[in-house]
């Protein structure tokens, strides 16, 4: 007798739900068990080629973005310099808006012919013929709008037809160049999507394999990562070593630069599923679930693809390509904004650190950024320098012996935190994000990893110089456990809710919430 595999129904809906869940600050949980709170030492394969994978790659999705803008700029020029050397006229706003909108709606009739996917672009020759098409008919869309405006007697006909020639050379060269250099990237490492495979045995195999023979594949496998021994995850999977366990994988993606996590595990191991994402939801990186079995059945937006593999969307990495583009725009611009207004009053509480007590001006402490690095950040020094302390184990209180009669003003009036203005133009710090903690900053003797589980996944943004926490009354001393917490919370739902309307927010009411120096000391 003859077994038909049916389709089976997956809830992903309900998974995702369920991972949501590991979100949620819960009191009392011990912080190791989830955020890789102890310190892990990586083999030395695993830390050698973790080192391989240091280089910042560009994602497709960041240079499709910047094709686009290319093709809009080029086309725009092009027919501005065919009017410069043809219309003896000046630049009209006829002309003009006809040089934008043309532009514009060339760049969107590719879009729409997909002439933007990654596939397209390795085929230029291919797309040729659609590419062409596409120019073409946002031209006869032009002149059909010029036609019912009456306006054909303000534009050259030469001009606007030169135009189109200069436009569809310009296309069929440039994507020519882009194929060749789209295959050089792929082949040194710019442009590809850095993935771990967490699980090993036949189901690993099955993806990678699948993943392998992928036409249009940009994903680079860099290695497996299974807490099961030797009998059912061999240490060679595919081809592929496996580097260690779920632990030691925390760590290799705070060394690398890791894009992806891939779990491949039957879905119908949802336990151990979930147990796995308990420990990796804090890193800073897309987690998904393959789900490349025979027989599945999802709706359309339960999963994503890559090339023809579905694969379920557990969790996103937080302010990603053009987002992450966006907010350090507006960290550069709001810093230098902020320095140039703020430079007097820097400059003033620069001479009195310098008069008042024998020392450094800037006091720089090593503190957690993104993704677990140590990073340096600046402050107005505002101890007596033989009792400073640089780790921060000993929290500030009230009436410090250790702080300066300026010092105490300064940290009142949060005066002293605003050299990290540069820290933000250097890229250390965002200016909107959870706020940076000393590396060993602790709650009654206890670091603050081991007060909360989930502490880490604040360190998937940047650190901020300001914060949701700190607008909303968290700041200053954290002397009980609760602070911390209610702190942890705030900054995990900022990075939830993340937007740029958001930062403004934040950075608009911080000047208005210091003036509560209740608990600044």
């Amino acid at each position: 007798m003859n077994h038909v595999d049916k389709p089976v129904s997956f809830d992903a809906e309900a998974l995702r739900r369920k991972a949501s869940e590991i979100r949620t600050i819960t009191p009392g949980t011990p912080a190791e068990e989830y955020d890789g709170g102890k310190t892990v030492e990586l083999n030395p394969l695993a830390q050698k080629i973790a080192l391989q994978f240091r280089a910042d790659t560009y994602s497709p999705s960041m240079i499709i973005g910047l094709l686009r803008l290319v093709e809009f700029l080029a086309l725009l020029t092009l027919g501005y310099g065919i009017h410069v050397l043809y219309v003896s006229m000046g630049m009209t706003v006829f002309y003009l808006s006809v040089l934008v909108s043309g532009a514009a709606i060339g760049v969107l009739l590719l879009q729409l012919a997909d002439a933007y996917q990654v596939p397209a672009l390795r085929s230029p020759w291919r797309m040729t013929p659609r590419i062409l098409a596409a120019w073409a008919i946002a031209f006869a869309t032009m002149a059909l709008i010029v036609f019912f405006f009456k306006s054909g007697d303000h534009y050259s006909r030469v001009w606007f037809a030169s135009w189109f020639a200069a436009g569809s050379v310009y296309l069929v060269l440039e994507r020519q160049i882009i194929a060749y250099s789209i295959r050089r990237w792929a082949r040194n490492g710019t442009m590809e999507r850095r993935a771990v495979i967490v699980g090993g045995g036949e189901p690993a195999k099955e993806l990678i394999r699948t993943l392998e023979h992928q036409p249009e594949n940009d994903i680079r496998i860099c290695g497996i990562f299974d807490d099961r021994d030797e009998r059912r995850s061999p240490s060679i999977i595919a081809g592929y070593p496996k580097l260690g366990n779920v632990a030691e994988l925390v760590e290799f993606a705070r060394l690398a630069r890791i894009d992806m996590l891939i779990i491949s595990l039957p879905l119908s191991a949802e336990a151990r599923i979930l147990a796995l994402l308990k420990k990796l939801w804090v890193l800073p990186v897309d987690i998904r679930l393959a789900a490349h079995s025979k027989g599945l059945r999802f709706r359309p937006r339960s999963y994503s693809q890559v090339g023809s593999l579905p694969m379920l969307d557990i969790f996103d990495k937080p302010i990603a390509d053009w987002d992450n583009v966006a907010k350090r725009i507006f960290d550069i611009f709001f810093s230098l904004l902020a320095l140039s207004l703020l430079w007097p009053v820097m400059l003033g509480a620069a001479i009195a650190v310098k008069l008042t007590s024998k020392g450094p001006i800037i006091f720089k402490q090593k503190r957690h950024g993104f993704n677990n690095e140590i990073i340096e950040v600046y402050k107005f020094r505002s101890m007596y320098t033989h009792l400073a302390d640089p780790s921060a184990k000993a929290a500030v209180t009230k009436g410090d012996p250790r702080v300066t009669p300026v010092g105490r003003f300064l940290r009142k009036s949060s005066i002293d935190e605003l050299p990290q203005f540069f820290n933000a133009l250097r890229g250390d710090l965002s200016l909107v994000g959870p706020r940076p903690h000393a590396i060993q900053a602790q709650s009654h003797d206890r670091k603050y990893v081991d007060v909360v589980e989930g502490y880490f996944a604040r360190h998937r943004v940047k650190p901020g110089v300001t914060g949701w926490a700190q607008i909303n009354g968290w700041r200053g001393e954290i002397d009980h456990d609760d602070k911390i917490r209610f702190r942890t919370e705030f900054d995990l739902y900022y990075i939830e809710n993340w937007s740029l309307w958001l930062d403004l927010k934040i950075l608009f009411l911080t000047p208005f919430r210091l003036l509560n120096t209740e608990n600044a000391y």
